[in-house]
């Protein structure tokens, strides 16, 4: 069984960090309808790492703050 390892969408690829950083911060959002920072940090950390992306503490937490921040 083949598997989808990598975004479909040609250029899915070319987004900055702070856009992907952005977008994932989306996601959880939308699938933690705005949870509290110790809720949500795992998910972060893990998003970040399926995403082939840095999981240092400050990058999480740059995740976690958008995240759990009130739309505008």
């Amino acid at each position: 069984m083949d598997t989808q390892d990598e975004p479909i969408q040609e250029g899915s690829n070319d987004a900055s960090l702070s856009d992907k950083i952005a977008g994932i911060a989306e996601q959880i959002r939308s699938d933690s309808g705005h949870g509290d920072a110790d809720a949500v940090r795992p998910m972060a950390r893990q998003r970040l790492e399926e995403s082939h992306l840095p999981t240092d503490d400050a990058t999480v937490d740059a995740v976690v703050e958008a995240a759990t921040r009130p739309p505008t």
